[in-house]
C-alpha cells in the first residue's frame, strides 16, 4: 500500500493549485496527485484549440510543474474513497493511504435531453485530448456548424472556428440575447454585433426541439418549426459538478450534486477538503448559492483548501465572479454584480461610466478605446460591480476592479487611489477610466 500525507484527486486547475499550495504551506508533508488523464488541458484555452492554438497538444498544463514542486503523480482513476480507513482504491494500482484528502474532480458538460443528441458529429466540450482531436477533425471537414448555447463557450467557439475556415456557423440561444447570464443588455448587443461581423448567424429566443438526420446529424429543428442545416453540432450550455466519487463515499452533496464545503473548504468527511467545480459556492455579496464555475474561482478555492489542511489559515468569503472574453480584438469583462442583477437583488444603485484610449496620447501605436462602467450602492457608496468593453487590456483592469470589490472600497477610495501610468501601457492619469467612472458616480451619490 502506498502512503502519503496529502492526496489530491484531480489534476486540473483546482487539484494542481491545491497540491502546490499544500507543498508551500507544509513543506515537510508528502503530496500526491491522483488523476485519470494522461495529459491535462488548460480549461479556458479549449475554444482556442480550434483557431488560434490549432491543436490540443499545444493547450496542456506541463507536468514539469509537479517536478519543480516535489509533488508525486499517479495516473489512474479513483474508484472508491474509504473515508473511515483513509484509503483510496485506484483502478489498476495499489491502494493509497492518506492523511488529508482534497477532492478536486471538476465538472462534466451538461447534455440536455434533446432528441437526436446521440447522433454522430454531435459534441459537447470535454476536457479530453483524444475527444477534442476528434472534434477538431470534424470541424475541419464541416460546412455547416450549429452551436447550442450563446454563453462564453458558444461565442468563443464561433469566433475561433471562423478563423481560416470556410464554414457556416449558427448560434442558437434560448434567452433574448447571447451572454445574457453574464452582461447587461448593452454589452450583449455589442457582443452579438461583433460576432455577426464575423459572419456568424445568431438565433435567440429559440429552443432546440430535435437534432435530425439518420446516423449522422443533418440539421436542427427548433420549437418554432424552423430548421437549420448542420453537419456538426456543439452543445455548450454549461457544466455540472462531478461529485460521484464523493457522494458514493457518503460525503454530503447539495441538491445540485455539488460537494458541500464550509468557509474553510472542509467537507462533511473527516480530514477531507474539496475545491473547484465539484463543490458548492456562495455569493460574496449575499452568501446565497452561486452557480458560477470558473478556473479562477477553482484556483482561489484551491489556495484556501491547500492552506487549511493542517491549520486554518484562510477563509472563503464567497464568489465575486470575475471573468473576461474576447471576440476578435474586443474584450468584454465583468466583476461582481451587473446593473440587472443589482436591481433584481433589491440594491439601490448609481453608476459611473468613463471611456477613452487605453494609452496616451490616443495616437500611440496599438491604442484602443476602453469603456468602463462601475456600479455602486447608493447610501454606502461601496462598489458592487464593474463592466468593461474595448481594449484587451481590460482583461487585467477588471482584476483591479475585482480587488476593489473584495476590499469593499467606496467610490471615494477608488477615485483617489494612487495609480501608476505610462503612455504606452495605460490610459492617461487625467482620463484613467476607473478613477473617472468613480468620480462621475460620486456626483450622483451626492444628489
Amino acid at each position: 500500500m502506498k502512503e502519503c500525507d496529502v492526496a489530491v484527486i484531480g489534476g486540473s486547475a483546482a487539484g494542481l493549485t491545491a497540491a502546490i499550495t499544500a507543498r508551500r504551506f507544509y513543506s515537510d508533508k508528502s503530496v500526491l496527485i491522483v488523476r485519470k488523464e494522461k495529459n491535462v488541458l488548460i480549461p479556458c484555452g479549449i475554444p482556442y484549440i480550434f483557431g488560434t492554438v490549432d491543436s490540443p497538444a499545444k493547450n496542456l498544463i506541463p507536468d514539469v510543474i509537479l517536478e519543480k514542486n516535489n509533488i508525486d503523480l499517479l495516473i489512474g482513476e479513483v474508484e472508491q474513497i474509504e473515508k473511515e480507513q483513509k484509503i483510496l482504491k485506484v483502478a489498476g494500482s495499489e491502494d493509497i493511504k492518506y492523511g488529508k484528502l482534497v477532492i478536486a474532480t471538476g465538472s462534466d458538460s451538461i447534455v440536455p435531453p434533446i432528441e437526436g443528441s446521440d447522433k454522430e458529429n454531435v459534441f459537447v466540450v470535454k476536457k479530453d485530448v483524444e475527444y477534442l482531436n476528434g472534434l477538431l477533425d470534424t470541424i475541419n471537414q464541416s460546412k455547416n456548424m450549429a452551436i447550442i448555447g450563446g454563453g462564453f463557450i458558444g461565442m468563443e467557439f464561433a469566433d475561433e472556428c471562423k478563423k481560416n475556415r470556410d464554414i457556416n456557423i449558427s448560434i442558437i440561444e434560448m434567452l433574448p440575447h447571447c451572454l445574457m447570464f453574464t452582461f447587461d443588455e448593452e454589452f450583449c448587443l455589442y457582443a452579438e454585433d461583433l460576432i455577426r461581423e464575423k459572419g456568424v448567424e445568431i438565433i435567440t429566443n429559440e429552443k432546440v426541439k430535435s437534432i435530425t438526420g439518420d446516423k449522422k446529424v443533418e440539421g436542427i429543428r427548433l420549437e418554432s418549426g424552423k430548421t437549420i442545416e448542420a453537419d456538426t453540432v456543439l452543445m455548450g450550455i454549461g457544466s455540472k459538478p462531478n461529485s460521484k466519487i464523493a457522494e458514493q463515499a457518503g460525503i454530503k452533496v447539495d441538491q445540485k450534486g455539488a460537494v458541500i464545503v464550509d468557509r474553510y473548504m472542509r467537507t462533511s468527511g473527516k480530514d477531507i477538503f474539496s475545491c473547484g467545480d465539484c463543490c458548492n459556492k456562495v455569493s460574496f455579496f449575499n452568501k446565497k448559492p452561486s452557480n458560477l464555475m470558473l478556473a479562477s474561482i477553482a484556483t482561489n478555492e484551491a489556495r484556501i483548501a491547500g492552506a487549511n489542511l493542517y491549520k486554518i489559515n484562510r477563509v472563503n468569503e464567497g464568489v465575486i465572479g470575475t471573468y473576461s472574453t474576447v471576440i476578435g480584438d474586443t474584450a468584454l469583462s465583468r466583476a461582481g454584480i451587473s446593473v440587472r442583477e443589482a436591481k433584481e437583488n433589491g440594491y439601490d444603485i448609481v453608476t459611473g461610466i468613463a471611456e477613452g484610449p487605453n494609452c496616451h496620447p490616443g495616437c500611440m501605436p496599438g491604442s484602443c478605446n476602453l469603456k468602463v462602467t462601475l456600479i455602486f450602492e447608493k447610501g454606502s457608496g461601496i462598489i458592487l460591480g464593474g463592466e468593461l468593453i474595448g481594449a484587451k487590456s481590460g482583461g487585467e483592469l477588471i482584476n483591479l476592479i475585482s480587488g476593489c470589490i473584495h476590499e469593499r472600497m467606496s467610490a471615494n477610495d477608488i477615485a483617489t487611489f494612487q495609480m501608476g501610468t505610462h503612455p504606452a501601457l495605460t490610459a492617461s492619469p487625467i482620463a484613467y477610466q476607473i478613477s473617472n467612472a468613480a468620480e462621475i458616480a460620486i456626483k450622483e451619490l451626492r444628489d
